[in-house]
């Protein structure tokens, strides 16, 4: 028997190649091992339920508001920059400390906003609260 003879050549082999299949279905088990994971561990939040109550304004709350153009007014009286830092540290020495009611115009940019937040932040206040005003629709619907 010679080797190449035509009789070789006519024997094909019946069976499937498996290495095509096997590699497609590794890289789709690297794909649900790298995800699954991240589907799994999703934060779960129980958001709370909103109220229409009022805000108790007492007293003793520290009322800042900032205009359309950035200016903070603590309780209606304009302070710089350097003083509202000053008044946030003797707020945050006080016992019991009150609550900072934030004010803020629709204008205003967000930055002074996060500022007034950081400087109330760094210096110990730990009650900020944000005031808005009523849908004008919504407060009658709520009686």
């Amino acid at each position: 028997m010679a080797i190449g003879t035509q009789e070789d050549s006519d024997d094909m082999l019946s069976e499937i190649n498996m290495i095509p299949f096997i590699d497609v279905m590794l890289v789709l088990l690297i794909i649900f091992i790298i995800t699954v994971p991240v589907i799994k561990h999703a934060v779960r939040v129980d958001l709370p339920q909103a109220s229409n109550e009022r805000v108790q304004d007492l007293p003793s709350n520290v009322r800042l508001a900032i205009d359309a153009e950035g200016q903070y007014f603590w309780d209606n009286i304009a302070v710089a920059d350097a003083e509202f830092t000053q008044r946030l540290q003797g707020v945050a020495a006080m016992e019991p400390q009150p609550e900072l009611h934030i004010r803020g115009d629709k204008d205003v940019r967000y930055e002074r906003v996060a500022q007034a937040m950081a400087a109330a932040q760094q210096a110990g206040v730990r009650k900020i609260g944000f005031i808005t005003e009523p849908v004008a629709g919504a407060q009658d619907a709520s009686r």
